[in-house]
């Protein structure tokens, strides 16, 4: 008797180029013309990977946040980030910022000074999680954890890594405390590797190298850029490296970003950096963004200062 096929991919996006923050160029297929939201996933933005000459590295100077969460991930390269509360610190290769924005905060991400001042790689992520109406207006939050800190989960057969950021696998569990159940892993792989998600949780599959993965029952192609919404019914996901090696032995590693999230339901009011349940609150927030009431960082005018400045290196230098 012959086992039925699930397919597990019921949509193929690809991902769309767009200029964000102080000029850096982002891969982003979340939201996109044929999926808005993906509850309770609201955005991903893939950054780079990119080269930086020393003066050109630029970030996100001063901007608010109300009622859901950024979730920065670094490959490569530093971030320091600054808030309105005055919390302060730099994400450097491998960590992650789990920002929740709550009742709301401005803050900036900018290119740490070495970045800036020596230029290099710079290769990572964001995402934006929304919050269920009862924790919108919690106070701001921040978990910065360092890679010694993230768990990773090895398959039996060592041809599967996954680094456990939230969620879990296995008997491998994420140190991140989440609002709602999320899973965020990145999964890298040479062979094949089935993976458990919870039925109560929509996820997607986001390929961020440049090599293709077989993934789902049905063994659906992801090539780089693309995004795979997922219809997995409870039933493990399976995920399979695509391309031989070099030389015919083995295969080529692939890399995934996995998202899966119990969906939260409510109605969603989205205005830029702002992300409510209704029109009334969103134009609340823009009253007390105006009013002063979220703060303001020292140092604002220098920030865009070495952005404006980034920025003409890039142009002129034809990187623009």
């Amino acid at each position: 008797m012959t086992s039925k096929i699930l397919k597990q991919v019921a949509r193929i996006v690809t991902a769309q180029r767009k200029r964000e923050g102080g000029g850096f160029m982002v891969r982003r297929p979340l939201p996109s013309g044929s999926v808005d939201y993906a509850d309770p996933f609201l955005m991903l933005d893939h950054l780079g990977p990119v080269f930086y000459g020393p003066g050109e590295a630029v970030g996100a100077p001063d901007h608010p946040h109300r009622g859901f969460e950024t979730v920065t991930y670094m490959l490569e390269g530093e971030f320091e980030h600054h808030d309105s509360h005055g919390n302060h610190g730099i994400l450097k290769s491998g960590w992650v910022q789990w920002m929740t924005a709550g009742s709301g905060v401005i803050h900036s991400e900018m290119p740490s000074d070495k970045q800036l001042k020596e230029g290099g790689n710079f290769h990572g992520f964001q995402i934006w999680v929304n919050l269920p109406a009862k924790d919108k207006m919690i106070r701001p939050r921040y978990q910065d954890v360092p890679p010694e800190n993230i768990p990773w989960f090895e398959s039996s057969d060592k041809k599967t890594k996954i680094k456990v950021i939230a969620g879990e696998v296995e008997d491998v569990k994420a140190n991140i405390d989440t609002h709602t159940p999320i899973y965020f892993l990145d999964l890298r792989t040479t062979g094949k590797y089935s993976l458990h998600i919870p039925e109560s949780m929509d996820a997607m599959v986001y390929n961020y190298h440049p090599t293709d993965i077989f993934v789902g029952q049905e063994k659906t192609r992801v090539a780089e850029s693309q995004l795979a919404v997922l219809r997995h019914g409870g039933e493990p996901v399976v995920f399979e490296a695509a391309e031989d090696a070099e030389g015919g032995e083995g295969k080529k590693e692939a890399r995934v970003l996995i998202l899966a999230g119990t969906p939260i339901g409510e109605e969603v009011a989205r205005y830029g950096p702002f992300v409510m349940n209704t029109d009334e609150q969103i134009n609340q927030a823009l009253v007390d963004m105006r009013s002063g009431s979220f703060g303001s960082i020292p140092g604002s005018s220098e920030r865009m200062r070495k952005t404006n400045e980034a920025n003409n290196l890039r142009r002129q230098a034809g990187k623009q």
